[in-house]
């Protein structure tokens, strides 16, 4: 299957230029970067957070990982000035939610348009610093490449900030062998 119908209406409607990839089969945005034979740096993973009682998408590069405490300041940051009431905690929306109301996407291909199912979006900033970046499409198969600044016409009202950290390396220990 292809990019669905309602992606494909939401990009025509804004008129930006992107491009269409297909590709193999890839679940992760590190796979995504192996098989396009591309830097992670430009392939940015959508992730679903739940904060409070509100859903939200953050679109961070494939090479990080969310810095929750990050996102936590920025948010409160924006509900301070408009006098709402402060996040206390964020978290990974749950899938179920994400099938029953992310129509038209496949779950660990959820594109970063917020806008379309009226949800907020967050932008790493590191993300927007290269001249292309690829995104999900909402399929497994195809991903979309384009500029930042058209990716932010399609996003009006997407926040910008640093939500991302390296990833840590992990700690391979040596086993002792027995001879």
């Amino acid at each position: 299957m292809a990019i669905s119908k309602k992606i494909l209406n939401f990009l025509g409607k804004a008129g930006v230029k992107y491009e269409s990839i297909e590709h193999r089969t890839v679940y992760t945005a590190y796979d995504k970067a192996a098989t396009l034979r591309v830097p992670q740096k430009i392939v940015g993973k959508t992730l679903v957070i739940k904060f409070d009682r509100s859903i939200g998408l953050v679109l961070i590069p494939a090479n990080k990982n969310l810095d929750k405490m990050k996102l936590k300041k920025a948010i409160n940051a924006g509900r301070k000035k408009t006098g709402e009431k402060i996040v206390k905690k964020i978290d990974f929306a749950i899938e179920l939610w994400m099938k029953k109301n992310l129509k038209g996407a496949k779950i660990g291909a959820i594109p970063c348009f917020g806008s379309l199912w009226k949800l907020l979006t967050f932008v790493d900033r590191g993300l927007l610093r290269n001249p292309k970046i690829i995104i999900n499409s909402g399929d497994y198969n195809w991903s979309i490449k384009i500029s930042p600044n058209n990716l932010k016409k399609l996003i009006p009202n997407l926040i910008l900030g640093n939500f991302s950290e390296a990833k840590k390396k992990k700690n391979k220990k040596k086993i002792k062998r027995k001879k």
